[in-house]
């Protein structure tokens, strides 16, 4: 199955990601700080790659896996206290 990434928009509060297999993914913009603090120009910026999300300007990376897992942007957040 084919889950690279082949199109990206968002609405107010949604990050959108149309997947080569068919499927279209959401995700709370609230997960990514970065990106739901840009504006609508910098977040056109995103480059697709075989596996995930590129913001270059944003310092922004986000898998496709880790969208299909459910799991928000932990990298500003913490992370070490949610690991066990």
């Amino acid at each position: 199955m084919n889950t690279s990434p082949k199109a990206v928009r968002f609405d107010d509060d949604k990050l959108w990601v149309s997947l080569a297999d068919g499927r279209t993914i959401a995700a709370p913009l609230a997960w990514f700080p970065s990106l739901l603090q840009a504006t609508p120009a910098q977040r056109a910026q995103v480059e697709l790659s075989k596996c995930g999300l590129h913001w270059d300007a944003l310092d922004e990376d986000i898998s496709v896996s880790g969208l299909l897992a459910g799991q928000p942007d932990l990298s500003r957040r913490g992370a070490h206290l949610t690991a066990k």
